[in-house]
């Protein structure tokens, strides 16, 4: 079978997700989200509510309750944040059991209809086209969301019948199936409008190249840092030219983008506000660095609760020592040796925007500053309280914080801090590493990065002041030009969902999970352990003798760090369901 023919797997879900059996009658049942019409998407009004659905669930969201899914929380279990909980894929105590199905081929198969069917829509041209971009850059997302989870899939690009016989095919090479998100992408790109800001709330010309350079940037160092390990999750057989390809591709979207002078990064001036008051911002339909975001609104009904668990200056979460010693100094040097020890006694020092990147006091609480209207941040952190209120490292987020509005810090679902889906920053980003891993200028490396610098007052790259040589630094092997961007993203995207897909993609879980602990704040050998009762002991690094000792909320669960299983968490199992109703032509991720 032609790779560009491949079955509906929508069937399998439907039969392996329904109560009842999987009945002709069912298959064939006209889909449940298709307007009711003998002529369906008729006009570009019905194309345009049709496509609507994709925007709720294609896009990241904020939390609604502590603990959950959701943009502020989405780097827990990384080497960033830590909730109290252990994050179950970073400890390898994941089973089939836990398997889940793969409900993006529904969305697929909607859309797929959708394509199918647009022909029949009579109208203005432009939206036509317009749409079509729109569908073809929801069934890209869709795939690479599964692919990150998932590796090889069936790549389906029509709506075929119910004969069961069509779910028996294999699944494809994920490069195929990378292939064909670019594919979309380039279409989407073509077929969108360029506009120069996010006010339509729509997707558009830039958002489709920006998707492509995080889709492009992700197979390529995933292929490339896989294959060097030797590990199970490369293709077999995939060149060295097929990943260089793939990084420049990144790389050219990426400066696509750039080049249109349509975006920038945004700044007032004012190097302390600038980077947090853009995640709080509720309209960010006129700055010029948000290609895309979702709108909260309390007065709609349609808001979330990231603000109240945050305003305890807890969340039940909290930012690691590993991501905090990661920040700059104030004059762009590594934070090491006595410099740091020192300042590290007064508990809040290490965070001064005086002392480190002005970013590290817009991401984590610092004391003193505003928590909410009636409160600031105490001068230690509630690591001695319970449920929400609890902070796990002596860190708190800060970022996202809506410390002014009243409202948001009191009840659930009456926080309005917008969703940020794709921004400026992170194509800047894309671009400097898709450069750095294909041995590039570096000055024009440094060069996009400046502007990250520039908005917080920080100064330009500087790739030998910056190279951080400690034997304790995980990417101290690293060239110093890679290393700097690593940096640059880890600080730029903290908290905001970025990281376990980097840790995938660079095959780094063995030297930031496998066998470590999220560790927090110095306790003994700072001025934190006077503040608390002598009756309070928590969880510690070291032993008591010990002169320097940090907070390790994890240490009785995890006495052996995470035990991420490098030979298997790296993609999630697939439902045995699924591999029965396929005639196990789909096989097991590996060593599930």
């Amino acid at each position: 079978m032609s790779s560009k023919i491949k079955i509906s797997i929508f069937i399998i879900i439907i039969c392996s997700l329904s109560l009842t059996a999987c009945n002709k009658d069912f298959l064939n049942r006209q889909p449940q989200d298709v307007l009711s019409s003998d002529n369906p998407l008729a006009t570009t009004n019905e194309m345009r509510l049709f496509l609507n659905q994709f925007y709720e669930t294609s896009f990241p969201s904020h939390p609604v309750t502590v603990g959950g899914a959701g943009i502020a929380f989405n780097d827990a279990g990384t080497d960033n944040m830590t909730f109290s909980s252990v994050n179950n894929r970073m400890n390898g105590t994941l089973s089939l059991s836990n398997a889940s199905p793969l409900s993006g081929y529904s969305t697929i198969r909607s859309i797929n209809y959708f394509l199918e069917n647009y022909h029949n829509a009579t109208g203005d041209r432009n939206l036509i086209n317009q749409y079509v971009g729109e569908a073809r850059f929801f069934r890209a997302i869709t795939y690479f969301n599964m692919l990150k989870n998932y590796g090889d899939l069936t790549w389906v690009n029509k709506v075929l019948s119910a004969d069961t016989s069509f779910m028996q095919v294999p699944r494809d090479p994920r490069t195929l199936v990378v292939d064909s998100i670019l594919t979309d992408l380039d279409i989407a790109a073509e077929l969108l409008p360029a506009v120069s800001s996010s006010a339509t709330m729509r997707v558009h010309k830039d958002v489709a190249l920006a998707l492509k350079s995080r889709v492009a940037l992700y197979e390529g160092t995933w292929q490339k840092y896989h294959k060097a390990k030797n590990d199970p999750f490369f293709t077999n057989g995939i060149t060295d030219a097929k990943i260089q390809n793939y990084l420049e591709q990144a790389r050219d979207a990426a400066y696509a983008v750039m080049s249109s002078g349509r975006w920038q990064v945004y700044t007032t001036g004012n190097p302390l506000e600038d980077y947090k008051t853009m995640f709080i911002t509720t309209d960010l339909s006129t700055n010029p660095e948000v290609l895309l975001f979702r709108r909260y609104s309390v007065r709609d009904n349609i808001g979330h609760s990231t603000s109240k668990y945050l305003s305890t200056a807890g969340a039940d979460m909290g930012i690691t020592q590993s991501l905090v010693d990661d920040y700059l100094t104030r004059d762009g040097r590594p934070f090491l040796g006595n410099e740091r020890l020192q300042t590290q006694q007064i508990y809040g020092n290490e965070l001064k925007p005086d002392i480190r990147d002005p970013r590290l006091f817009q991401t984590v609480a610092v004391p003193g500053q505003s928590l909410r209207p009636d409160a600031v941040v105490p001068d230690f952190p509630p690591i001695d309280q319970t449920g929400f209120n609890r902070s796990t490292t002596g860190f708190p987020l800060y970022k996202f914080l809506e410390y002014n509005d009243s409202r948001a810090v009191a009840d659930d679902y009456n926080s309005q801090a917008p969703a940020i889906a794709f921004r400026y920053a992170e194509v800047l980003l894309n671009y400097a590493e898709a450069m750095a891993e294909l041995g590039g200028d570096p000055t024009l490396i440094t060069a996009a990065l400046k502007p990250l610098r520039d908005r917080v007052g920080m100064p330009p790259v500087d790739l030998a002041r910056e190279y951080n040589t400690d034997p304790n630094y995980p990417f101290r092997d690293l060239s110093p030009v890679l290393q700097a961007v690593r940096r640059e993203r880890r600080v730029e995207l903290a908290a905001e969902g970025f990281r376990l897909d980097d840790i995938m993609r660079w095959a780094a879980a063995d030297i930031l999970i496998k066998g470590q602990r999220p560790i927090g704040a110095l306790y003994i050998g700072s001025n934190m352990s006077a503040h608390y009762p002598t009756s309070y002991q928590p969880l510690l690094t070291g032993i008591n003798s010990d002169s320097r000792r940090y907070l390790d909320p994890l240490r009785n669960v995890l006495p052996n760090g995470y035990g991420f299983n490098l030979n298997r968490d790296y993609l999630l199992p697939i439902q045995q369901r699924m591999l029965q109703l396929t005639g196990y032509k789909w096989t097991q991720n590996p060593n599930w």
